[in-house]
């Protein structure tokens, strides 16, 4: 077995003998031996005192290279809620001493931002109940505010909701990187929604250089609605709506700017289209959408049968029956049977 070579890999690299491996370990040199010719492994209770010892994480101790441990590692992520404190912090180790390989770095460092998001999310989650129980306590508009904050309300105030740091960071990184399309697609998000059009524009012209699909004319779309264009705003949506027929991304946006104009039939029929066009394993995106649809119509068995198909497709087409993102539909639709 993987991890028997590993062992026996580790203990010749300390120049140690099965005996002297045996002896520190607290277990006979045949135990040793059995575990390096695959013929037993080390009861799960003794990995991390293992892995102690021979100063390595326990995934590798399976061997695993530094990618499945990274794949491991982002499924641990989100599988579960809040992490405890120590928890976290040998998440954080293990990625650092991955990293330390240059070619590994930017992986590492990706998934050390998916940690602190998660966890800031589940703060988040958890600053929303308080808050919740804390209006309803009191009533006191700092309580309100806290609560809002913490649901991600519109805010009014320009200078808190404006992008100038990020679009400035977006902007200097494309004009290092002008392949970059997801990057420019990015800033072209953040211009248009501080309706900086103008700077909008600019950038579309070099992300239509090197990008001929759907996200085009789209972007027009949105800079024409942004700029009041009703006319070119039109245009721009019958093109989106001929790309749709054949292209599931296409049609999941139109499912987005239907929603936004509160057209909701058409907004839940493109979200069907783009799921039914969508290559498997799809994602739960459209469901859950047209869940959301239907609670703010009140349609609760709309919203509860689009739930339900949201946990199918996370259990078929990505084999996920449990952990915090499964729980959290089975809460909706719980909440929603009351």
């Amino acid at each position: 077995m993987e991890m028997g070579k590993e062992i026996r890999r580790l203990r010749n690299e300390r120049g140690l003998t099965q005996e002297a491996l045996a002896e520190d370990l607290h277990v006979t040199a045949q135990t040793i031996s059995k575990w390096e010719c695959g013929n037993s492994v080390p009861d799960v209770q003794m990995l991390p005192e293992i892995a102690v010892y021979f100063g390595v994480t326990i995934d590798q101790l399976f061997a695993m290279s530094p990618e499945q441990q990274l794949e491991r590692m982002e499924n641990h992520i989100y599988s579960r809620g809040l992490f405890p404190e120590a928890e976290q912090r040998q998440l954080e180790q293990q990625l650092k001493a991955i990293g330390e390989d240059p070619a590994m770095t930017g992986k590492t460092e990706t998934l050390l931002a998916k940690l602190y998001n998660s966890q800031a999310e589940q703060y988040r989650l958890l600053a929303v109940e308080h808050g919740k129980t804390a209006v309803e306590k009191s009533g006191d508009p700092d309580a309100i505010s806290e609560l809002c904050n913490a649901w991600g309300s519109y805010i009014p105030d320009w200078c808190v909701r404006n992008h100038h740091a990020l679009i400035a960071w977006l902007s200097d990184y494309c004009r290092r990187n002008p392949k970059n399309r997801s990057a420019h697609m990015w800033l072209l998000d953040n211009l248009i929604a501080d309706r900086r059009l103008t700077e909008a524009r600019e950038w579309l012209e070099k992300l239509a250089a090197m990008d001929d699909s759907f996200r085009v004319p789209l972007y027009r779309y949105l800079i024409a609605q942004a700029a009041g264009e009703q006319d070119e705003t039109e245009v721009q949506l019958r093109k989106l709506e001929e790309m749709a027929e054949s292209e599931w991304c296409c049609a999941t946006t139109l499912g987005d700017i239907y929603t936004q104009r509160q057209d909701y039939d058409k907004a839940i029929a493109w979200y069907r289209r783009g799921q039914e066009l969508q290559p498997s394993p799809k994602f739960t995106d459209s469901a859950m959408s047209i869940a959301h649809i239907c609670e703010i119509r009140g349609d609760k068995a709309g919203a509860i049968a689009a739930y339900r198909e949201q946990l199918r497709l996370m259990r078929e087409d990505w084999g996920i029956a449990g952990g915090e993102d499964y729980a959290q539909v089975e809460r909706a639709i719980h909440k929603l049977q009351e």
